[in-house]
């Protein structure tokens, strides 16, 4: 074959080599996070990158699928390299027979040119060269990385320069469908604080410890992969039991504070331990959502119930519509009614934000599907983001 058969690869690459080279220029020249030019690859190097991981994603070994991670970077000693004394030319049945080895989530395969180059520079790259030189689970800021998820389902990603424990996802490739991320989505009318952090291309939001627990709270609800509804609303106020079902079932009193107490610890922990601890909490209460019903927490996280039951409000308006946006290129918002959206998740969901308009709603799908429904005010409707392409 004298070029890669993964069409999407080529079409994709030159795309995701602009994004990274436009973002590594707009940061300071005195900027020690700036990666030196040689770290980013080429629209080459992606492309290679991208074929190979789709055609390994269909593979089998032993029956299994393998999931994979590829990262492009040189084993340098800061990232605790595990290095191969011999390394492996970069192709799918090397990835699939290592696959088993490196399916934990925060393992990378090392992919790196076996002739080195002069630091600095980035000389046009032959794919024939790409290596996979060993594991790593430490990638530096603007590392290249592509993700296998399932079948012919890839994401394209990078480590953002602040410290954040999600990547930024870039692009989202499905067999033939290419869908790639607008990053001026969080530019809209009344985008939701949350959407903006997921994005990931933010300082201020990136370095908001408050704005990244609720991307680690839908990273984690979505990965219980039982559905659920998360339903964030105002401190200080009892307006939200208007529109719940009474009795609430597993109402909590007083409200539980772990998730709100260790947020504003941060600073008089070390920084490890601080993690560890907020990250317990945070799977503890995206657990509760797998409960039949709604789990309620203030935006300061503390927790007031969870299985509660939504209804309309005494004397609401019940929800006619909604807007639906999805923070991808060509995407254009749709006025849908609410029950198109999915089950009586969504609709109650939507409800709620209709009555609540101070409150934000995560709803999870079983299928993978994750919405997030705010009030907007230019709209004067409630706006469901589908974000799912943000949280694989």
């Amino acid at each position: 074959m004298s070029g890669p058969a993964y069409a999407v690869a080529r079409l994709v690459a030159p795309a995701i080599a602009e994004h990274l080279e436009l973002h590594r220029a707009s940061l300071p020249q005195v900027d020690a996070a700036q990666p030196p030019l040689e770290a980013l690859p080429d629209a080459c190097t992606i492309e290679t990158m991208v074929d190979v991981a789709f055609w390994a994603s269909v593979r089998r070994e032993e029956g299994y699928v393998p999931k994979i991670s590829l990262a492009f970077l040189r084993p340098m000693d800061e990232i605790w390299p595990l290095r191969f004394e011999r390394p492996f030319p970069l192709a799918p049945e090397s990835l699939t027979s290592l696959a088993a080895a490196v399916e934990r989530r925060g393992v990378h395969l090392g992919v790196w040119p076996g002739h080195a180059r002069s630091s600095g520079e980035r000389a046009s790259r032959n794919p024939a060269d790409l290596m996979i030189w060993g594991t790593t689970h430490t990638v530096p800021p603007f590392c290249f990385v592509v993700e296998v998820i399932a079948p012919g389902l890839l994401v394209l990603k990078h480590r953002p320069r602040h410290e954040s424990r999600k990547f930024v996802n870039v692009a989202v490739l499905e067999g033939d469908q290419l869908k790639i991320v607008d990053e001026k989505a969080a530019g809209i009318a009344d985008c939701p604080a949350l959407l903006a952090s997921m994005l990931g291309f933010d300082a201020t939001m990136m370095n908001d410890d408050a704005l990244n627990v609720q991307v680690q709270l839908a990273l984690s609800i979505r990965r219980h992969q039982r559905g659920g509804i998360l339903l964030i609303v105002p401190p200080g106020t009892d307006a939200w039991r208007r529109s719940i079902v009474h009795p609430i079932k597993y109402a909590v009193q007083p409200p539980f504070t772990e998730l709100a107490t260790l947020l504003g610890q941060h600073g008089g922990m070390v920084d490890r331990e601080w993690t560890e601890a907020t990250a317990r909490a945070i799977d503890a209460m995206a657990g509760l959502t797998a409960v039949d019903g709604a789990t309620v927490v203030t935006s300061t996280y503390e927790l007031l119930a969870f299985g509660a039951k939504i209804a309309r409000g005494r004397g609401a308006a019940t929800v006619e519509h909604v807007i639906v946006t999805e923070p991808i290129e060509g995407s254009v918002p749709e006025r849908v009614h609410p029950g198109q959206l999915g089950g009586t998740r969504h609709l109650s969901a939507a409800q709620f934000v209709h009555d609540q308009r101070g409150a934000v709603a995560l709803v999870a799908s079983q299928d993978g599907r994750f919405t997030i429904f705010s009030w907007s005010p230019t709209d004067s409707a409630v706006r469901a983001h589908r974000v799912e392409v943000l949280l694989l």
